[in-house]
């Protein structure tokens, strides 16, 4: 039990980290940013191609993915839904060009690097630590440190600095927002980069405990997204909570189950929430308002 409990918060630190940025952006730009999930891939192999293949040390090779996924996130606003937005493009088609380039990024991933896995590991595989009775290997302690770090920092930068004042206020009204001189397309950029740092942070991590592969990213991403549906698009402590939770349950499900239930456990959470209770556990429910 105590072990199972460890690896849920290995997991829910792994969750917290995707869906932290996720929900950054999304409510920042309110474009259902699919394409995440090959910012974090494209990180993962950045990192790979610059420490095994390019021979860097390994801490150049990390700051080089994170930069890589912020980068590409960026690049993604200002070449694809910047354009759409100016044209006045609906969310279903915002959510379709973030399919399209996932799918162009896995391809292009996959005919650069093979489709194989690739492991950053060599020789012998060092044994994990034994800490307050459980086993935990590097990779997974520096997950959980950073993604509890990671939570914290988000949640005040968007509630004590002039940064997330600015964030929330175009999240809310971008309209509304220019009236007071706040420029909505540099707010929506900068909630890209720190939403993309996030998922080359996890990236890196995520590479370092297991291995990599062009389909890597879309697990984090879909676990990620129920954790943000059940804690509460935009409210980042409930994130963490949503995160949590799902990390308890689908490893208390595979200790009394099967580990072969844990991702149909968590889509039945999804569709449990959006049915019963779709703002989540902290988010508020959309009113409509007339004027």
């Amino acid at each position: 039990m105590t072990q199972a409990l460890a690896n849920a918060l290995i997991a829910a630190a792994g969750y917290l980290l995707v869906g932290l940025g996720f929900s950054l952006i999304y409510t920042t730009a309110r474009v259902f940013h699919f394409a995440h999930g090959m910012v974090l891939t494209v990180g993962a192999y950045v990192t790979f191609a610059l420490n095994i293949q390019g021979g860097l040390p390994l801490s150049v090779s990390v700051i080089g993915g994170i930069a890589a996924g912020t980068l590409l996130g960026g690049g993604i606003e200002c070449a694809a839904y910047r354009p759409l937005r100016e044209k006045k493009a609906s969310d279903a088609v915002l959510l379709l060009a973030s399919i399209g380039i996932y799918v162009a990024l896995q391809a292009l991933v996959a005919m650069w690097f093979g489709a194989g896995t690739q492991t950053f590991r060599s020789g012998k595989v060092p044994a994990g630590h034994q800490l307050l009775g459980v086993w935990v290997t590097a990779p997974q302690v520096a997950i959980i440190a950073v993604g509890l770090a990671a939570w914290v920092l988000i949640a005040m930068l968007l509630q004590e600095t002039k940064l997330g004042k600015m964030l929330r206020a175009v999240a809310c009204d971008p309209d509304l927002a220019l009236t007071r001189g706040l420029e909505s397309t540099r707010i929506i950029l900068t909630a890209f980069l720190i939403g993309s740092a996030l998922a080359g942070a996890s990236a890196v991590l995520l590479a370092w405990d297991t291995d990599i592969s062009p389909t890597m990213g879309l697990k984090p991403l879909l676990m990620g997204l129920i954790a943000v549906v059940i804690g509460g698009v935009g409210n980042y402590w409930g994130i963490g909570v949503g995160a949590i939770l799902l990390g308890l349950t689908q490893h208390l499900s595979a200790w009394w189950l099967s580990s072969k239930w844990q991702d149909a456990i968590a889509f039945v959470i999804l569709v449990a929430f959006l049915a019963v209770r779709p703002q989540g556990f902290f988010g508020k429910p959309l009113r409509k308002g007339a004027v």
